[in-house]
This record gives C-alpha cells, sequence and structure tokens, in this order.
C-alpha cells in the first residue's frame, strides 16, 4: 500500500498550507490599490491603474455620472471625475483628485485554470473585503447578458465570491497581480452557488489605454462565436484537429461569413499566429484594425485551408 501524502492539522497538505499562508500577504500588498466608488445612488469598486490618480472600474458602476466620491483603504476619500467609458468591455476609468496612488499590477496572461483566485471589493458597502477561491473557468459567457445591451464573453470564471458592489474590484492570483476586473455573479436565486465572473487583464489593459488615449475603444469585428477546441469538444462534434478555436455560429453578414467560414471549421491561426485557443483568436484581433486583410487558417473535413478575411468594426451595441 502506498503511503498517504503527509497533512497539516486540517487535513490540507503543506503545499496547500503554504498557499494559503501567503494570502494575508497578498492582501496586505492589494489593498492600497483597490478602492471604493461612490455614485449619487450607489457603489462599486475600483483599480489603481496609475500612480497619478486614474483608476479603473466597470462602466456599469459610475453609468451616466460624471462625478464620483472614491475611498481608499488608508481611510481617505477624495473627490473623482469620469473620464471615459466603453460599454462593450464594460469598463471607464476616472481621475481622483490624488497623486500618490500604488498602482496595482496586472498580469495580461490569461490565468490557469485551478490557481488560486482572491477578489477584492466593497460587496454591499463593507469596504476592504476579500473571498478566496480559485478560477473556475475561462471562455465564459454571462446568460442572457446581450438582453441587457451588450453580450459579456471571453470571461473568466471564479468561485471567489462576488456580490453586489465587488463590481470593478480586482480578481488577483496567488503572486499579487490583478488577472481581472469583477465583472458579475449568477445569484443564488437562480440556483448558482459562487459562480462569478471577471474580465481578464488582458481585455482590460487593452481597452483603459485606448480610453486614456482617445476616450474610446475601437472594437475590431471577426463576426464568429468561437470556443476552444478540447478534447471533448473535437469527439463530440467528430472534429479531426488536435487543437485551435472552433467556430460555434457565425453572425450574418459579418466579416467571418462574407469570407466562408462556417459553423464547425477549426481556426488553427489567425493573421500569421498559431491559435490554441478562442482567447488567442481575441488576442490577435486586438491587434488589427478594421479593414485589415488577415489570413485564416482552418481545419475542415480533414484538410487545412487558408482563407482571407476583410476585418470588420463592431457594430454598436
Amino acid at each position: 500500500m502506498s503511503p498517504s501524502p503527509a497533512t497539516g492539522p486540517t487535513g490540507s497538505t503543506p503545499a496547500a498550507d503554504g498557499l494559503v499562508s501567503r494570502i494575508p500577504g497578498i492582501v496586505r500588498k492589494m489593498e492600497p490599490s483597490v478602492v471604493t466608488i461612490f455614485t449619487d445612488n450607489s457603489l462599486g469598486s475600483g483599480v489603481v491603474y496609475r500612480a497619478d490618480g486614474i483608476i479603473l472600474t466597470n462602466e456599469h458602476v459610475v453609468e451616466r455620472q460624471r462625478r464620483v466620491q472614491v475611498a481608499f483603504a488608508d481611510g481617505k476619500r477624495v473627490a473623482g471625475r469620469v473620464l471615459a467609458r466603453d460599454a462593450r468591455t464594460d469598463l471607464a476609468v476616472l481621475k481622483a483628485e490624488r497623486d500618490d496612488l500604488h498602482p496595482a499590477t496586472f498580469q495580461q496572461k490569461l490565468p490557469v485554470q485551478g490557481e488560486l483566485a482572491l477578489a477584492l471589493g466593497s460587496p454591499l458597502g463593507f469596504e476592504n473585503t476579500v473571498t478566496a477561491g480559485i478560477i473556475s473557468g475561462l471562455d465564459r459567457e454571462v446568460p442572457d447578458s446581450a438582453q441587457a445591451g451588450h453580450a459579456l464573453v471571453d470571461l473568466i470564471q471564479t468561485d471567489a465570491a462576488i456580490s453586489p458592489g465587488v463590481s470593478g474590484g480586482a480578481l488577483v492570483n496567488g503572486r499579487g497581480e490583478v488577472v481581472g476586473i469583477n465583472e458579475a455573479y449568477i445569484p443564488p436565486q437562480e440556483g448558482a452557488v459562487s459562480i462569478g465572473f471577471a474580465i481578464p487583464a488582458g481585455t482590460v489593459v487593452w481597452a483603459v489605454e485606448q480610453l486614456l488615449d482617445k476616450g474610446k475603444v475601437t472594437h475590431s469585428f471577426l463576426g464568429v462565436d468561437l470556443r476552444t477546441l478540447t478534447p471533448e469538444i473535437a469527439r463530440s462534434l467528430d472534429v479531426e484537429a488536435e487543437a485551435g478555436a472552433i467556430i460555434i455560429s457565425t453572425a450574418r453578414g459579418g466579416p467571418a461569413a462574407d469570407a466562408g467560414l462556417r459553423q464547425g471549421d477549426v481556426i488553427t491561426a489567425f493573421a500569421g499566429q498559431p491559435v490554441r485557443s478562442s482567447e488567442d483568436v481575441v488576442d490577435r484581433l486586438r491587434d488589427l484594425r478594421p479593414g485589415t486583410k488577415a489570413t485564416v487558417a482552418i481545419q475542415r473535413d480533414g484538410s487545412v485551408q487558408q482563407v482571407s478575411v476583410t476585418i470588420g468594426e463592431a457594430p454598436a451595441s
């Protein structure tokens, strides 16, 4: 009989105990970088982006507000002005009247499913709250979000508790890096238990830099609904490709459909770069301006084809 792994007093392994013991230090590091944002009729959370007072949050936190109040972990509270917002990514930037802030560090690479996740924010007004869990999934879509005006897709899923007021706060990994901005959760009355979502940090930085530079975000558009190809999906759909992003559907009249791409095609390369996940396609698309021609390598019916697509601009939400 093989020996059982050594465990701590609560039955956890030494590695798990070490990870848990690091959480207080991560929280101390992050607390100065997470703020509470007060509007006329609600509150939410935000993350310090630059030391000179630039803070990011969700667009739905500030909505149409131009002026807000920003509270910090050190007890100070100052006025803030909303600079720009983007409904499609649900992100906004504001300028707080303070220039001695501690910017967060953003990990723009996607986290790994199963790794530690801490959600920091102000649920229901309880400022400077932290909850712990793991990265539960990637490439998620908030159900029925399109009915609210824009679809929330390509999100990180976590079981670290996200409640009203945590939106705009930080989802942090075991190194104290922001991997996402807390976005939404499925409430318990829907039958959910700890199902929350965050906007990936790569999307956040890409959008915020445009908001600060131009006051708006230009969204390139391929017109496809994608999923990362997994062995299970490949078997169920009888797909021969080993890796890539499979097209679930195409938008009628969109760039992909006009180029002849169709449901079931597996994108294996895009704009000269290999594709192993749907996020790879999203990443490449961010670097392409509308009107640009890009080559898409697909696997269809066991053969590889090269298709030229003219990138479009995303329609208004």
